[in-house]
């Protein structure tokens, strides 16, 4: 008998918004290079374009829904085509972004976007000899970029001075590249099928192992407690996915397949719920799992499915989510027809309280330590921060509670405690007082209703007596009234003549 595996995010599901709260009209790029194509932060989305001439990507507010007008502004400094573009976790105003052109480049970006065509970067990473395909940030450091391209270099900058400071050349070229949780470690998956890990200070191959079979590119991921998770190709073309240990890259820790489509498998790691998205090239699904200590140890959760493949996706960082919505994930789905669609990943919870399960302290937008001391050999996790501040009050009408003391909050006195255990008769006055008052002990009843009937006689005999008065006063009024009388007589004779 089979027992469904508890988990708080087994009921995780998406849903995508309303077109108009996307973003239409983008030309994205025609490039074949295996790249996710946008990046998105708290404030900006960006987009690589198709532009004649050259390479450019496109970046807009997130407030900034609808279509998007074919004049509008783009970033256009690189003289061959945009290939990866990545925002700073430090600095949401800062993206870097790898060209064919053999350069890297560094942005600035306005806090209410571009007004024109922005040409002139921070600054130039000039140092790949071929065309460069991949960049990754420090995650704790301050601006420490790493950057691969297919001269088979990977080479990490120091940005804020445009220098090189380690330089590793790999058999093959990278196809894809994950710091671990502090930085310390680089991993990479290249084309010659190995899986590598790198001292990120000094550039040196600390593990290697033989990877995924397929001669398709392969995609790796740091996950945070020391594990990596690959996606790639067997020798028949089938797509899997494998969890690696760091100490031990040669054989996975699980494997498995996923199906046989041909589309490469994006990561995307929430390192705060240990959550997993995998979302294929051309597919118009996105799955996701949960990796835990029990095995198989990455358990599939469910998917999202829609009726459109996707040519790209980014995915938004912890900082920039709707904390009342519950809402965990969200991606901004790239179709053919131009159109950025915003999917949102919830976990349906009745409460309107902030849920401490869901939003465990994050990665914050402020470096741990700066380059310079990464470079000199230091290490730092991530300085976190609590989303409990993002949470908005609900507009409906809340309890509040003053503290403040009432009738209840008071203790009665001991003497009255006692007293009124001492003698219960007396402590129920107003039960006493609604009862009859008590009859004395010589209360003759006999002798008040004698009582009663004398007092009925004489009100009867006065009566009488008052009714023979009266009789006597309208009789004496009709005889000394002569004119009455007269008249009655003359009446009586009248009618007796008649008669």
């Amino acid at each position: 008998m089979a027992f469904m595996r508890k988990s708080k995010f087994r009921h995780v599901f998406g849903q995508a918004e309303k077109r108009d709260q996307g973003y239409d009209g983008i030309r994205v790029t025609r490039t074949s290079w295996e790249s996710t194509y946008c990046a998105v932060n708290p404030k900006f989305v960006a987009v690589i374009t198709e532009a004649a001439g050259g390479g450019a990507f496109l970046v807009l507010p997130l407030s900034k829904v609808g279509r998007v007008a074919t004049d509008h502004p783009l970033v256009a400094g690189h003289k061959g085509a945009v290939l990866d573009i990545q925002w700073c976790p430090h600095n949401d105003n800062v993206i870097a972004s790898a060209s064919d052109d053999c350069t890297v480049k560094v942005w600035q970006i306005p806090d209410k976007g571009l007004d024109s065509n922005l040409n002139e970067p921070v600054v130039d990473l000039l140092g790949h000899q071929r065309r460069v395909g991949i960049l990754a940030w420090h995650p704790s450091a301050q601006n420490v970029l790493a950057s691969a391209g297919s001269d088979n270099k990977i080479i990490l900058w120091n940005v804020g001075t445009g220098e090189a400071m380690v330089e590793t050349e790999l058999p093959d070229f990278a196809l894809s590249m994950s710091f671990n949780y502090n930085g310390s470690r680089l991993a990479c998956t290249a084309k010659d099928k190995k899986l590598r890990i790198l001292d990120s200070h000094t550039g040196s191959i600390v593990k290697e192992g033989k990877c995924h079979e397929g001669a398709k590119p392969s995609h790796v991921c740091y996950l945070k407690d020391g594990q990596l998770l690959t996606t790639g190709f067997s020798k028949m073309s089938e797509r899997q996915y494998a969890l690696w240990s760091e100490k031990d890259l040669s054989k996975p820790v699980s494997l498995e397949e996923i199906d046989s489509s041909n589309g490469v498998m994006f990561i995307f790691y929430d390192q705060d719920t240990n959550m997993i998205y995998l979302c294929g090239k051309g597919d118009s699904l996105i799955r996701y799992y949960e990796v835990t200590d029990e095995a198989p140890y990455v358990h599939y959760l469910s998917l999202y499915q829609s009726n459109s493949p996707q040519r790209g996706i980014g995915f938004m960082p912890k900082r920039g989510l709707n904390v009342n919505a519950n809402e965990i994930a969200r991606f901004y789905k790239l179709h053919n027809n131009g159109l950025c669609e915003v999917i949102t990943f919830t976990v349906p919870r009745k409460s309107e309280l902030f849920q401490d399960d869901l939003y465990p302290d994050t990665a914050s937008d402020t470096p741990a330590i700066s380059a310079e001391e990464f470079f000199d050999g230091k290490n730092a996790d991530p300085i976190l921060v609590s989303l409990k501040e993002a949470l908005q009050p609900s507009q409906k009408e809340q309890l509040k509670v003053v503290r403040r003391s009432n009738i209840l909050d008071k203790m009665p006195s001991r003497s009255s405690t006692i007293q009124s255990n001492n003698a219960p008769a007396a402590a129920a006055p107003s039960v006493q007082s609604a009862l009859p008052p008590k009859l004395p002990k010589d209360f003759d009843a006999a002798a008040i209703m004698r009582e009663i009937a004398d007092l009925r006689k004489k009100v009867k005999d006065q009566d009488e007596r008052i009714s023979e008065l009266e009789g006597k006063v309208a009789a004496f009024t009709e005889v000394s009234d002569p004119d009455t009388s007269t008249n009655v007589d003359d009446g009586r004779d009248g009618d007796a003549n008649d008669d």
